[in-house]
């Protein structure tokens, strides 16, 4: 069974839903949950907030940090998660942000700098990954392979 079907299945045993906020993926992982037949049971929304202004004015970014951290930042990663859990109502979320280049790094947060943050329930993780800049699709399909893999887990954990 794909990550994808499994993660579905796992989600409606559990009665849950599942909201995703994304930037730097641009719908993918959205695309990934819905192309699964039965998925319109547990996924309530997939925002692109691809912008900075998206990310303040739909999830509600404060934009102190924005300013202060980037909107490629554990900060950033975290007020969209939490946010969007009160946006969607739904009790496992997901928020990425991050640089799938080719430009737009820097030293600091190089190409394939991504914060992928989950959340189920009350438990929030925040994941830093460096993907290797094998080209903007590389880096986006790997934060998408990841955060299936990630959500698998913590659905599992979680009781």
């Amino acid at each position: 069974m794909s990550l994808n079907k499994k993660i579905i299945s796992l989600i409606k045993k559990r009665g849950m839903k599942i909201a995703i906020a994304e930037s730097c993926t641009g719908g993918m992982l959205s695309s990934a949950i819905t192309s699964i037949s039965g998925s319109s049971k547990v996924f309530t929304m997939g925002l692109v907030t691809y912008s900075n202004q998206a990310k303040k004015s739909i999830l509600k970014v404060p934009q102190k940090i924005i300013k202060k951290y980037g909107s490629v930042s554990v900060q950033c990663c975290l007020a969209m998660v939490n946010n969007l859990s009160k946006i969607s109502n739904s009790k496992v979320c997901v928020s990425i942000t991050g640089i799938a280049g080719p430009k737009g790094g820097s030293e600091q947060k190089p190409v394939g700098l991504v914060y992928i943050g989950i959340r189920v329930g009350k438990k929030v993780v925040i994941n830093k990954c460096n993907f290797k800049n094998k080209g903007r699709i590389f880096i986006q399909k790997q934060t998408v392979k990841k955060t299936l893999n990630l959500l698998t887990q913590l659905i599992k954990r979680d009781n």
